[in-house]
């Protein structure tokens, strides 16, 4: 069995395990909840998406959302690697099936230390998601008991860190748009768990001098880096500048600084939102949309084509315009193979995209058009599958209100958008070429 079968299969049978526990009696107040929206519900939990079709705060009993708990943590950290975790804690030695996985998620070349990274991995996420809890329990406490002031900053640190976007509240983090602890702790969280456990890893080698004399970043670290802040400041810019008038009227200067900032973070990974995002322009909403077709970084919580693909695409296309002969980043030359697999991922992905807007548009039609949102039916469409795609979450309310039909295929979306579209693609036709005939060449006419 290959790797990316492997870590596909962990996922589903997590998917399948939460289902289950869903289904019981005992997770919702109602008493039931139909099975397409238990799958619905374990699948956005487990992909860390966030998409709801109920709200996780009132629908959900203390054991249900206690399951949701469960899952995002084990979607956002991988079967493998809790069990990675596992099995170094009782001392027994690790299958090799299962360090191919881990080195084939957490490293972008193959490495000794995997183990030690793994191991780093899981002490680092405990550690963050446990000061991320601190400092919400210090802000809830006032408004909340202290028990359960603990017990909504445990759940929405781990659902921040692992990129999930799950709140217990009816309306997310609206209410907190502007204060500074719920800000900053989210969004802090959100970056962390977004950036890349093997970039937060070669951070900390440098930092602490375990790189040789020279202790450089890696040309991974510094594009994850770098195309990361910049990607913040410029969402950020933008949503400022298209609601200028909107966060100029509906809140303090407090909102007006942090709204526009915690979208940014927000949109491309987690899906929490402080903002309505249906009230949203619509060159906002392009933009977000733009912003979650990249996603995360590799080797994170998060989907998307990622932070990586995104620069190396763009470097590419920059380098044929001034007609330079390599692709170049920080005075190194990246792998034409690195270049192909870039590129193929950004066209498989909008292929994807566009097929499972095309069928969710089906599904909704067939219903006779009508909820929410019915005269922006093909952006609410087009928003929820890219949301699904980058696994962020955001919504312009229309996931609740989706037929079976459309559900499934978000589902799907979910799925892919978690295990990877090229990993996807491997299950499929496997992760390399082994056939074909090599003819003479000739050009043909592009553009």
């Amino acid at each position: 069995m290959r790797p990316a079968t492997l870590v596909a299969l962990s996922f589903l049978a997590v998917i399948a395990s939460g289902t289950i526990l869903l289904l019981l009696p005992i997770s919702t107040r109602p008493g039931s909840i139909s099975f397409i929206d238990a799958v619905f519900t374990s699948t956005s939990a487990v992909c860390v998406t966030g998409l709801t079709v109920v709200d996780p705060g009132t629908y959900f009993t203390g054991f249900g959302q206690c399951v949701m708990l469960l899952l995002i943590q084990i979607g956002g950290l991988g079967l493998m690697t809790i069990s990675v975790a596992l099995f170094r804690l009782i001392g027994k030695s690790i299958p090799f099936r299962h360090r191919m996985v881990m080195q084939d998620v957490f490293a972008h070349t193959p490495r000794d230390d995997i183990m030690k990274l793994v191991k780093h991995v899981v002490l680092f996420t405990a550690l963050t998601e446990f000061l991320g809890a601190v400092f919400l329990t210090i802000r809830w406490h006032g408004e909340f008991s202290f028990l359960r002031a603990v017990y909504l900053s445990v759940f929405h640190s781990v659902s921040a860190f692992c990129n999930a976007g799950f709140s217990l509240f009816s309306d997310n983090l609206m209410r907190w748009s502007g204060d500074f602890i719920v800000n900053l702790s989210i969004c802090g969280l959100i970056v962390i768990g977004g950036i890349g456990f093997p970039v937060l890893h070669d951070v900390y080698l440098v930092g602490r001098g375990r790189k040789g004399k020279r202790g450089r970043l890696s040309i991974q670290t510094k594009t994850v880096l770098l195309t990361t802040c910049c990607l913040i400041v410029g969402g950020a810019l933008v949503i400022a500048l298209l609601e200028r008038q909107t966060l100029a009227a509906n809140g303090s200067m407090a909102h007006r600084f942090w709204a526009p900032i915690f979208q940014s973070i927000t949109c491309r990974t987690a899906g929490f939102n402080t903002i309505n995002i249906g009230a949203l322009g619509d060159a906002t909403l392009a933009l977000m949309i733009l912003l979650m077709f990249i996603g995360a970084s590799p080797g994170s919580t998060g989907g998307g084509i990622k932070t990586t693909t995104f620069a190396l695409v763009s470097a590419f296309t920059f380098s044929r315009v001034t007609k330079r002969l390599r692709v170049n980043l920080f005075k190194k030359s990246v792998p034409d193979e690195a270049v192909a697999r870039g590129i193929s991922l950004v066209v498989l992905s909008l292929a994807v995209i566009a097929f499972v807007v095309f069928m969710v548009l089906i599904g909704e039609a067939a219903r006779g058009g009508g909820g929410p949102n019915a005269n922006r039916s093909f952006l609410a469409a087009l928003f929820e599958t890219v949301s699904a795609f980058g696994t962020v979450g955001l919504s312009m309310g229309v996931t609740a209100g989706l037929t079976a039909w459309s559900k499934v295929w978000i589902i799907v979306m979910m799925i892919i958008g978690r295990v990877g579209i090229l990993t996807f693609s491997y299950i499929v036709i496997g992760s390399g070429a082994t056939k074909g005939v090599e003819h003479a060449e000739e050009s043909v006419m592009v553009g």
